[in-house]
């Protein structure tokens, strides 16, 4: 498996998207890998589109889906120069003022776009430690080769689990921790329940807390895909300090109204096929309701 991965690091972009039109062919057409899921998920998310739109967002869905495999094993073998010349950053300002505050950044996005390439982009940009949360693979080979490309410009993945020790032993130090945000809690997780895309949705808690915790900025981070190969970031303000009157629910709240608005914007760039919607809501869970309400009301503007 690491030698096919460094092998596929080697091969030029343009033969590399030829693979990727084979590869989205297989999945979308033959397999059709959770067809099912993305197809019904759609429809509940834009019921006033025809179903020919609704098919043209799942099957550029996985178009895009098939280019992000590609990106990524090339971008693994790729110089600085090469992927600061495919990110941009639109809003490097906000980051710079943080910094320049000596300011700790939380940044939370979502899988949209390429999001192999975001850790890459803004560790190539920006003079600040960036510490990235995310789910190690079972496969110890794989996720050591994948630890280790992430990485190879200076960024730092951080296994869930030990996040929070992470933060508690480096809260001193400015850096930024990006997470996404966008997948779902486990049924027994602690969970923050808002409408979502016309739908009862389930988000992670605990980002306002975070917030509170390091006295940072929280933003939210889109990607556009603006052409095949090329991207732009934009961060837009969830929470910034001083946090006497914001709430860990607002800014939950704020997170999936922000993506909201980028998957209505650009929805075949968001990433169907990773079954957001589990499991329905609890009707325990609506005894919260007005909790809920009141904090949505207060995150919007």
């Amino acid at each position: 498996m690491r030698v096919l991965l460094k092998i596929l690091t080697r091969i030029p972009l343009p033969v590399l998207y030829a693979l990727g039109t084979l590869l989205y062919f297989v999945v979308y057409h033959v397999a059709r890998w959770r067809r099912d899921y993305a197809d019904a998920d759609v429809a509940r998310a834009f019921p006033d589109k025809s179903p020919q739109e609704r098919a043209a967002i799942v099957r550029a869905c996985y178009r895009n889906l098939a280019d992000v495999v590609v990106e990524a094993c090339w971008s693994f073998g790729a110089s600085r120069e090469a992927i600061r010349a495919r990110v941009h950053f639109a809003d490097r300002g906000l980051i710079e003022r943080a910094i320049a505050r000596n300011q700790t950044i939380l940044l939370l996005a979502a899988h949209q776009g390429n999001w192999e390439w975001l850790l890459l982009g803004a560790v190539v940009t920006f003079p600040i430690p960036i510490d990235v949360v995310y789910q190690p693979q079972r496969m110890a080979a794989l996720d050591d080769f994948l630890r280790e490309v992430r990485c190879r410009f200076g960024g730092r993945l951080i296994p869930r689990k030990e996040f929070v020790y992470e933060v508690m032993t480096r809260g001193g130090t400015p850096r930024a921790y990006a997470i996404i945000a966008d997948q779902t809690p486990r049924r027994d997780d602690p969970k923050y329940w808002t409408r979502f895309l016309n739908q009862d949705t389930a988000f992670f808690t605990g980002a306002g807390k975070l917030a509170h915790f390091l006295e940072s900025p929280v933003y939210f981070v889109s990607m556009q895909r603006e052409r095949r190969g090329h991207y732009t970031v934009r961060l837009d303000v969830l929470a910034e300090p001083p946090y006497e009157d914001i709430d860990d629910a607002q800014v939950v709240e704020r997170y999936a109204r922000s993506l909201e608005r980028t998957i209505i914007g650009s929805p075949s760039d968001w990433l169907w096929l990773q079954k957001k919607w589990k499991y329905p809501k609890p009707a325990a869970d609506d005894a919260e309701g007005s909790y809920r309400d009141a904090a949505t009301a207060r995150a919007r503007p």
